[in-house]
């Protein structure tokens, strides 16, 4: 409204000048175009405080999380690790984080055999992904030790450490780039056919193939021109392509359907082949094929065995089970 009265305001002061002679027309539309064309830069200022806080309250946020020393850093004069049979042993571990009271993980004493497939089941909260996350030190335990091949993980570099550990999650985080590029991330002087080849064990490459420009193709932000089943088969293929002796699944097929689900678990038949496999999954599709599982309760190791072994001597496997496939 105020803008309104401005500018009717200036055409009858200006209509009046130019009746008297004082200003001519061409001077008043010069006049008249420059403050219509400055109105909106003007007004935006009245806005610019906003962006200003919004601005400041995101880098304080931002350079809280740079500031924030790390626990866990790459010590270049540790060793590096030398894997053999990639056995994992856990020894009297506990574990409890910064935000809990209780301890996400109590006393576990597991040994996870190099070269087969163990799986964690148990219900939510039972500990499974802390097991999980411990291996490549994401999280370092407040007691006791993890022993891969019988050398200590806090007493190697972490780099090397990390080399022989490739991770597939269901939360798969891909960049705005080509997928070429997406699955080369995990091997970075990788060619072009060890990615096709990849891709192939993966099951990727058929949907890649009909992707408007192929392995050109720009996925998008985090993949979001992908549905989340070529997400998790581009995920299996960067896998691949890394080559670790070690495999960790966390829920790599929680969120698929079925059609999605069959391509996936033959991806990650090829990944986990003749590597040790450490896998997280609600769906017995996948944990009924594992050489050994481990069940899990309440941060607590309550039975180890076979699928079968399992349901013969444990009532919380079976409960389990009977569930799921009720369901």
């Amino acid at each position: 409204i105020l803008t309104g009265i401005m500018i009717a305001g200036f055409i009858y002061f200006s209509g009046f000048l130019m009746a008297k002679g004082e200003i001519g027309v061409n001077n008043f539309f010069s006049f008249l175009a420059a403050m219509m064309l400055s109105y909106q830069p003007v007004r935006s200022l009245a806005t610019l405080n906003m962006s200003v806080y919004q601005a400041a309250a995101a880098a304080e946020r931002i350079f809280a999380l740079l500031d924030r020393e790390s626990k866990i850093k790459n010590n270049p004069g540790l060793p590096g690790i030398k894997i053999k049979n990639s056995n994992i042993n856990f020894e009297n571990i506990n574990f409890q984080y910064d935000v809990g009271s209780d301890d996400a993980v109590k006393n576990i004493n597991l040994n996870i055999q190099g070269n087969k497939v163990t799986a964690l089941v148990g219900h939510s909260g039972a500990g499974k992904s802390t097991i999980l996350n411990l291996i490549p030190r994401f999280y370092q335990p407040q007691n006791g030790k993890i022993l891969i091949d019988n050398q200590n993980i806090s007493e190697i570099s972490l780099n090397s450490l990390r080399k022989n550990i490739s991770l597939v999650s269901q939360d798969v985080i891909l960049f705005d780039d080509t997928v070429e590029n997406n699955v080369r991330y995990a091997r970075l002087n990788s060619t072009q056919n060890e990615i096709i080849e990849a891709c192939k064990l993966a099951a990727a490459d058929e949907f890649i193939k009909n992707l408007p420009e192929k392995y050109n193709t720009i996925v998008g932000e985090n993949g979001l021109r992908l549905s989340g089943g070529q997400k998790q088969r581009i995920s299996i293929a960067r896998a691949i392509l890394k080559n670790s002796p070690i495999i960790l699944l966390d829920e790599a097929t929680s969120s698929l359907d079925a059609d999605s689900e069959s391509k996936v678990q033959n991806a990650i038949f090829n990944l986990t082949k003749n590597k040790t496999t450490l896998v997280i999954a609600h769906r017995f599709s996948t944990i009924r094929k594992a050489d050994n599982i481990v069940l899990m309760s309440k941060g607590n190791v309550i039975a180890t065995g076979t699928h079968n072994e399992l349901l013969n001597n444990s009532k919380e496997y079976k409960n389990l089970y009977e569930k799921q496939i009720l369901n």
